[in-house]
């Protein structure tokens, strides 16, 4: 049985999608407003969620360090904007029961939400929507077929609700989502991309286990209530950000061996 918030999330999903996506298509700089938005509300949702106070300071570092990296083009100012953030964080969170996440918060929400900058600025729209859509075909086959079929836990002590049967219909649904995009684009080798998006959705899988760690960890159950039926920014895209960095990584590596 599918659960009953599925509408709930059906419907949010249907009233946000189309503005992610025109701002994704039609670019700058309705993009990189998007992106600025998205990582303002995350950088406030993870000090919320892991800091005992202080939480505006913390949400303004995270914030401050991530528009640097969406905005800069130069790796050496990024690489000082981020240790400098890194340092404020470490020093400020003196004191508080989880500083070490606090310090993550720094790394990972401006390398997740400046992956997606780079790859619209390395590829154009085309790419970062076909990322999109695969991590949304992950969520939406894992959610559909593991409430349908249930089986095994894939990580009972992080996530209960996860099986191994909505992991094996995320990934087969990122896959032909993957294909079937990378077809209507006329790209050639379709089924390339039907395997990096099978890839893809397993690390989507671990971005999300990671946000359920953390929550776990700090004892909240979503990052925020702001999104009706989703939970918060985090619960959305925690998956995204983790594959862009991933996808990310993957072109550079592979960009490097070729050239």
């Amino acid at each position: 049985m599918v659960k009953s918030d599925f509408w709930k999330r059906t419907v949010t999903s249907l009233v946000l999608a189309p503005l992610v996506i025109g701002c994704i298509v039609l670019e700058f700089p309705y993009y990189s407003l998007l992106l600025l938005a998205i990582g303002a509300m995350l950088s406030w949702e993870w000090s919320s969620m892991v800091a005992s106070g202080k939480k505006a300071v913390y949400a303004s570092i995270y914030t401050l360090a991530m528009a640097t990296t969406v905005m800069l083009q130069s790796l050496l100012g990024i690489l000082l904007m981020l240790v400098l953030s890194m340092i404020v964080v470490w020093v400020k969170a003196r004191g508080e029961k989880h500083r070490k996440l606090l310090l993550l918060g720094v790394p990972y929400i401006s390398l997740g939400v400046g992956s997606l900058m780079i790859l619209m600025l390395m590829f154009s729209w085309p790419a970062v929507l076909w990322l999109l859509f695969v991590v949304w075909a992950v969520d939406v086959g894992g959610y559909l077929v593991g409430c349908s079929i249930k089986g095994p836990k894939l990580a009972p002590k992080i996530s209960p609700n996860k099986t191994w049967s909505g992991l094996f219909g995320g990934v087969c649904l990122a896959a032909l989502v993957g294909y079937g995009l990378a077809y209507c684009l006329k790209l050639p080798d379709c089924w390339v991309y039907a395997v990096i998006a099978a890839v893809l959705a397993i690390f989507e899988q671990i971005g999300d286990l990671i946000e359920s760690a953390i929550k776990r960890r700090v004892g909240v159950k979503d990052s925020s209530d702001i999104i009706p039926g989703h939970g918060g920014v985090f619960d959305r895209v925690d998956g995204l950000i983790f594959a862009a960095m991933v996808f990310l990584l993957g072109v550079i590596v592979y960009s490097t061996i070729i050239y």
